[in-house]
């Protein structure tokens, strides 16, 4: 499985980053999981608010920072 976290590098951003790294050690899924800041990568997925959350190429949600539950949601 493949997650991406799109954002700037603002606080949001990294929150969500950080819950998504928690989420998937605590269901024990083996997962990349990838920060992209390239705001020509952002685009690509049409993003137009973040943090964004994507699965596998995906994007799952986006302009909020998701909880530890709706992120294990997601990866389920």
């Amino acid at each position: 499985m493949k997650i991406e976290i799109l954002g700037t590098g603002c606080k949001k951003c990294s929150d969500m980053f950080e819950l998504v790294k928690k989420a998937i050690a605590t269901k024990g899924i083996f997962a990349q999981v990838e920060k992209v800041e390239d705001l020509n990568k952002i685009m690509e997925y049409s993003v137009m608010s973040t943090p964004a959350l994507v699965i596998n190429g995906i994007v799952k949600s986006s302009g909020k920072v998701l909880s530890e539950e709706e992120i294990i949601n997601y990866i389920s």
